[in-house]
């Protein structure tokens, strides 16, 4: 199935137009991804996904709970909402998750000319790995990890972690102002 994104300007703003994620990453369209990521209730534990060997972008490494692109005609929230049932079949609603971050980024690697404007959220849940049921296609582990050795690894050049700079530096940020 081909999915279809609105592409936006420079400026993140909609354009009326949408593309398939062919076009835009062929291309270099601009187009909305977003980040969920689920903490532990009591804040010191944060659920990460290994992506899969076959993903072009950083194959094997940690990565945000889940994520994705927005689709056409759909809201960050709702793809947060879409995207973590698809890989994780983890459920969860809109009143249970918060917005807290929003950046660009460019990620340019062989045919592939990934431009996004990124929606960073955050959700609050104690899950039992052995209810997850992965999206092999996308996901190959996931894992609950110390907030103290997830710091340790973006100190140390995001050791194993997906180059996703802005979203490991909100995630970052949330927990030093909500601890």
């Amino acid at each position: 199935m081909t999915e279809y994104f609105d592409v936006l300007n420079s400026n993140g703003e909609y354009t009326n137009k949408t593309a398939s994620r062919e076009e835009c990453h062929n291309n270099g369209l601009w187009h909305k991804a977003v980040v969920l990521v689920i903490l532990s209730e009591d804040n010191k534990k944060v659920l990460l996904q290994q992506r899969s060997a076959n993903k072009k972008l950083w194959p094997n490494l940690w990565d945000i709970t889940a994520g994705g692109h927005v689709l056409a005609g759909e809201f960050g929230y709702q793809a947060c909402i879409r995207e973590t049932k698809e890989e994780l079949n983890i459920e969860i609603d809109k009143n249970s998750i918060e917005f807290i971050g929003a950046t660009t980024s460019e990620n340019i690697k062989e045919d592939i000319i990934n431009r996004h404007f990124n929606e960073y959220y955050i959700a609050h849940k104690n899950i039992e790995l052995k209810d997850i049921v992965l999206q092999k296609e996308e996901v190959q582990d996931i894992r609950w990890f110390d907030i103290e050795d997830l710091k340790i690894r973006i100190n140390n050049n995001y050791e194993g972690l997906t180059g996703k700079y802005g979203c490991w530096n909100y995630l970052l940020k949330y927990i030093e102002i909500n601890g």
